[in-house]
C-alpha cells in the first residue's frame, strides 16, 4: 500500500466528449474504461471533470455515479468559455501538486495541446503525468510531453460504433458494399503483424542494451517498461497482440531476443540480451562472409558488407541483437576474436580480416 501510486485525475470533459462524438461515429464518452485503466496503475484519490454541464446532462449523471467531482464552468461566449475551463483546470492541478505531496501521478484527460505547458510544469515538480485523449482529436504535441499517453479509443471496454447512414432508403444499400470492401482488409493486417513484432523486438533489444550500458546493473521488466514509455508514451503491448508486458517478454525470450531470469521481486524478472544464441550465430555468419569475400590481401571493406550478410541471411539485423549500428556489431565481433577490424586511411574505410588460426 505504501508503494502504491496516488493518482489525481483531471478531465477536460468537453474535449473528450466532443472528440469521441465527432471522430468516432457519434460515440458517447464512457468513463468506465478510463477508470479501469487507472485502477491498474494506482489509487485514484482525486477525480475532477470540468465543463459547462448544461450541455452534458446525461454525462453528468454517469460521472456522478463514478464519484467524479463536477466543476461547473459558467456559460460564456465562444472561446472564452473554453479558455475559462482550461485555466481553472490548470490552476487546480498545479495547486494540488503543491498542497498534496503524496500525489505522485497526475492524469490529464484531454487532447488539447494548450495543456502541454501544464504537463511540463507537473513533471518539473517531479510528478508523473499520464495523458488520455481521443486519438483523432489529440494534438501531436501532447503525447510526447507525457510520461505515458493512453488513447481512449484503444482502452479495453471501448466499443467504437460503425457509422450508419441517417436516411431510410439510402441506408439499405450502404451496408452491403461495406462488408465487401472490408473482406480483404484482415489479410494485410495479418501480414503486417510480424513486421510490427520485429520492429518491437528491435526496440526492446536496443533499449535493454542501452540500459545495460548506462546503468551497468541488472535491468528489470518494470524498468524496461518505464523506459519504453519514455521513448514512446503511446506504447502498449496490447497493440502487438499481447495481454501483458510479461507475456510479451516471454514471447521475445522464446525468439532469443532477450533472456529472462528471476528478479528482485515476484513478477518483475531481470531482462538481458542473450550471451549466446543468435548473437554467436550472427558473429559466425560475419566471419564466414568475410572469409568468402576476402581479396588477395585478405581484407574486406565494411561498406557494403551488411548487404552481403543479408544475401546469406535475409532476416539479419544487428539492431535486433541490441546493436545500434553495423559498425558496433562488427566491433563486438572483433572483441570476441572472430574477426579483426581496423581503420584504413588509404581505403577511407574499416577493413575486416579473419585472424589466423
Amino acid at each position: 500500500m505504501d508503494h502504491e501510486d496516488r493518482i489525481a485525475l483531471f478531465l477536460d470533459y468537453e474535449n473528450l466528449a466532443l472528440g469521441a462524438r465527432d471522430h468516432r461515429g457519434g460515440m458517447a464518452f464512457d468513463f468506465r474504461p478510463v477508470a479501469d485503466a487507472l485502477a491498474e496503475r494506482g489509487r485514484v484519490v482525486v477525480r475532477r471533470a470540468y465543463a459547462d454541464w448544461s450541455y452534458f446532462d446525461e454525462d453528468r449523471r454517469m460521472l456522478t455515479r463514478s464519484h467524479v467531482e463536477l466543476i461547473e464552468i459558467p456559460q460564456r461566449m465562444g472561446a472564452s468559455r473554453k479558455n475559462a475551463a482550461d485555466i481553472k483546470m490548470a490552476v487546480d492541478a498545479v495547486e494540488l501538486a503543491f498542497e498534496r505531496e503524496y500525489i505522485s501521478t497526475f492524469v490529464i484527460c484531454t487532447g488539447d495541446s494548450d495543456f502541454t505547458p501544464l504537463v511540463h510544469k507537473l513533471r518539473e515538480l517531479n510528478k508523473r503525468v499520464i495523458g488520455v485523449g481521443v486519438e483523432n482529436s489529440t494534438s501531436a504535441l501532447l503525447p510526447p510531453a507525457c510520461d505515458e499517453f493512453l488513447f481512449y479509443d484503444r482502452l479495453e471496454g471501448v466499443e467504437i460504433p460503425e457509422t450508419r447512414a441517417r436516411r431510410g432508403r439510402p441506408a439499405r444499400p450502404s451496408p452491403e458494399p461495406q462488408p465487401v470492401e472490408r473482406e480483404p482488409e484482415p489479410q494485410p493486417v495479418e501480414e503486417e503483424a510480424p513486421r510490427d513484432v520485429d520492429t518491437l523486438a528491435v526496440l526492446v533489444a536496443q533499449t535493454v542494451a542501452g540500459l545495460q550500458g548506462s546503468s551497468g546493473g541488472a535491468v528489470t521488466a518494470s524498468t524496461l517498461k518505464r523506459t519504453l514509455l519514455r521513448k514512446d508514451p503511446t506504447f502498449s503491448e496490447s497493440d502487438y497482440g499481447f495481454r501483458t508486458f510479461g507475456e510479451l517478454l516471454r514471447y521475445l525470450a522464446g525468439q532469443d531476443v532477450v533472456e529472462l531470469a528471476e528478479g528482485p521481486a515476484k513478477g518483475d524478472p531481470e531482462v538481458s540480451l542473450p550471451e549466446h544464441g543468435d548473437r554467436e550465430v550472427a558473429f559466425g555468419l560475419l566471419r564466414t562472409v568475410v572469409q568468402e569475400l576476402a581479396g588477395g590481401d585478405g581484407t574486406v571493406a565494411l561498406s557494403g558488407l551488411k548487404n552481403q550478410l543479408r544475401r546469406a541471411r535475409p532476416d539479419f539485423s544487428e539492431k535486433k541483437l541490441g546493436y545500434r549500428s553495423f559498425l558496433q556489431f562488427c566491433k563486438a565481433a572483433a572483441t570476441s576474436g572472430l574477426v579483426d577490424l581496423r581503420w584504413s586511411p588509404e581505403a577511407d574505410d574499416y577493413l575486416l580480416t579473419v585472424p589466423a588460426a
